[in-house]
């Protein structure tokens, strides 16, 4: 049987090689993931023998990662805001810089008991996480997608959180006037970047939740108008797309709304903006 150190040392080049980019960390994630050890264990064990199921399942998944299928598939796994999420091909793989939603919304002023929307919440981050993070929070969250709905009421039912999962377009039917928050990270690519995106968002992760109908900026620009129903003063956080800023100060303003805020990704691009109706 091979030893742990073999099966690396045999798959770290491989990764390297991929067109994609990835990276030679990334056989210690899996075999870790497929032996159930941390990094910091696999380290201390690499000498270690690894059974013939294993080493099987794990050059399984390597097959599979070279093919381009996110890491976050394969273990099921994706942090956010120090907690782990449950996810699959029926939802985005949460990335870092929407955790600056969560950064916007503890920064709100809320009353004790706020009544908080996620519109399009895909897996849940955003609703788990304002649901046990903002004390009292009464938490709503909107999808289209019933298999959205699923991975998002199973990573609430994971943590604990009370969240009210509704399967409807955007805001529809909602009375958003009993709301003190609003948050959202909407389907915003432009189909014209398709020739830049990495196969490995391209062909494995849902299109439905990456693309909206028409332009890039069509999902906002609905969420702006049906938002023009919030109270004075109430925020709407949204994340967007790269270069979509100044149509977003084009369809706020259509919509009674003013941005308030804008903060810039890791990158430093306007990533993150949070509007309120004067």
């Amino acid at each position: 049987m091979p030893t742990a150190r073999q099966l690396l040392a045999e798959a770290r080049p491989l990764l390297a090689a991929t067109s994609f980019g990835a990276s030679p960390r990334e056989a210690r994630l899996l075999l870790g993931y497929v032996l159930g050890l941390s990094e910091a264990r696999l380290l201390a064990r690499e000498e270690a023998e690894v059974p013939a199921g294993a080493e099987r399942r794990f050059r399984e998944l390597l097959a599979r990662r070279l093919t381009g299928e996110p890491v976050a598939y394969l273990t099921g796994e994706r942090e956010f805001w120090g907690r782990s999420f449950q996810v699959d091909p029926r939802v985005l793989i949460p990335r870092p810089e929407t955790e600056h939603l969560v950064e916007v919304a503890l920064a709100e002023r809320l009353p004790e008991i706020p009544w908080i929307l996620d519109v399009g919440t895909g897996s849940g981050i955003l609703a788990v996480t304002l649901a046990l993070e903002i004390s009292g929070a009464r938490v709503v969250a909107t999808d289209l997608s019933p298999g959205a709905l699923a991975v998002a009421s199973r990573n609430a039912r994971r943590h604990g959180a009370r969240v009210r999962f509704l399967g409807l377009d955007l805001t529809a039917g909602l009375d958003l006037s009993r709301f003190d928050l609003v948050v959202s990270n909407p389907p915003y690519v432009d189909r014209s970047e398709i020739p830049e995106i990495s196969p490995e968002v391209l062909d494995f992760e849902p299109h439905r939740a990456l693309f909206p109908p028409g332009d890039g900026d069509s999902i906002l620009e609905r969420l702006f108008g049906e938002c023009a129903g919030l109270r004075s003063g109430v925020a709407l956080a949204v994340e967007i797309g790269r270069g979509q800023l100044d149509a977003v100060r084009r369809h706020a303003g259509a919509s009674g709304l003013e941005v308030a805020e804008v903060r810039v990704d890791y990158t430093g691009i306007p990533r993150t903006v949070v509007l309120r109706r004067p």
